[in-house]
């Protein structure tokens, strides 16, 4: 649930946190009986236990749509990701996964830990799919032809240019936000958003992730997976693993917040996106992966531990993030607390600081203008000492009486 440690630096987390594991074991005991949703839920707990969280609360219909959908996906990134497959085996079968999705019968090993179960044992997602409404099927089928020759495509092909990276952003990602949009329209609830708006709500997401995973993707093994523009990084180093190096530090920080200032782009077409939904469920489900995203691109802004280790947000704000997404007023809030948090990092000596500063400045006006910003509770402003100590002193006789409990005399 959390360090000891932390739980005493953040005790504000400690209510939030404890909601989040109830809610976990909840969605744990909701797994359907039948054994192809129950393989289904139970590796989409495995390989995204927060995703497997904040599905639960859509109609079943639709979050049945939902989990195909994003275990299709899963399914395909997993050899898209290995690098051990030579690339004329995993090129045809990227092209041709839309149509294994039909295939009850269909299975290929490749990926590790629960990766390789989903893939030895993809029986389950195609059965699953085949029971799905049609106008799901078609959705799912459309997206994952489109995103495996994108996939195809770049395997062949470096990320030279921002546009490249855009390209191959949307493929990965941008094509997930117009799945979705088509999923939310053929359940009734929501009108089709706009292409561009869908798009940017994966590219913000996938963009963090490339920018968060740079230290991973570089030391993949048997071969690096680069996936940061050559047009970016070749302004700072020669070679794109000279950044992991100490030696360029400064290089390496510099290069980090031009990639930020570029993920930062697509922050107020998600804002408008999300602004547009109707349904309360499908809108958690969207606000809550963006509010972690503007998060992380504040932590990683201008942070050489990026090139050093991971960098996440604690478990602890994650959870608060779950617990407080209920409305737009939550959403503008969380987008100018991580902003101003962003903001306060900006050395004025970075090439990119003028540049990172208007677009952080123009996020923060879109939630200004909102006129939402009282209505919500702040993600950086400390609480006061006073309820700290409260809040610490209310752990501390939790866990001794957790304690007690655990050791009180069977009386037998």
């Amino acid at each position: 649930m959390g360090t000891l440690g932390t739980i005493l630096k953040h005790p504000d987390d400690f209510y939030s946190l404890l909601k989040l594991k109830m809610a976990v074991r909840h969605a744990e005991k909701q797994i359907p009986p039948e054994p192809h949703w129950g393989f289904c839920y139970t590796m989409l707990h495995k390989v995204s236990r927060s995703f497997g969280l904040v599905i639960q609360q859509l109609g079943t219909d639709l979050r049945n749509a939902v989990c195909i959908f994003y275990l299709v996906l899963r399914a395909l990134d997993t050899v898209e990701d290995d690098t051990s497959i030579p690339t004329d085996v995993k090129v045809p079968i990227l092209i041709a996964f839309h149509r294994h999705i039909y295939d009850r019968e269909w299975h290929f090993s490749c990926g590790t830990k629960e990766y390789k179960i989903l893939m030895d044992q993809f029986h389950h997602v195609s059965t699953a799919f085949l029971e799905l409404g049609k106008s799901y099927q078609e959705a799912i089928e459309d997206i994952t032809k489109r995103m495996g020759a994108g996939m195809a495509k770049f395997i062949c092909k470096e990320v030279e240019t921002i546009d490249d990276y855009d390209e191959y952003c949307h493929y990965v990602a941008g094509l997930v936000g117009l799945g979705l949009s088509k999923l939310f329209h053929a359940s009734g609830k929501e009108d089709l958003a706009s292409d561009d708006l869908s798009n940017s709500m994966g590219l913000f997401l996938q963009k963090t992730n490339i920018i968060r995973d740079y230290l991973e993707d570089i030391n993949e093994i048997p071969k690096s997976r680069m996936f940061w523009p050559r047009q970016i990084w070749s302004r700072y180093v020669n070679k794109l693993e000279d950044l992991k190096y100490e030696e360029n530090s400064v290089q390496a920080v510099q290069c980090l917040n031009d990639m930020v200032t570029n993920a930062l782009l697509h922050a107020e077409d998600c804002i408008k996106y999300m602004s547009d939904l109707q349904d309360l469920a499908i809108f958690r489900f969207c606000a809550i992966p963006q509010i972690m995203a503007i998060g992380t691109l504040a932590l990683c802004y201008n942070n050489i531990e990026v090139f050093r280790g991971v960098v996440k947000m604690r478990r602890g704000l994650t959870a608060k993030v779950i617990a407080r997404t209920n409305t737009m007023a939550d959403v503008y809030g969380a987008f100018f607390d991580f902003s101003c948090m962003l903001k306060s990092k900006v050395d004025k000596n970075d090439p990119n600081a003028t540049k990172t500063l208007s677009r952080l400045e123009a996020i923060q006006k879109t939630c200004r203008e909102s006129g939402l910003l009282n209505k919500r509770k702040s993600y950086i402003i400390r609480s006061d000492s006073i309820f700290n100590s409260l809040m610490i002193i209310i752990f501390i006789l939790v866990v001794i009486f957790a304690y007690l409990s655990a050791n009180r005399p069977n009386n037998q």
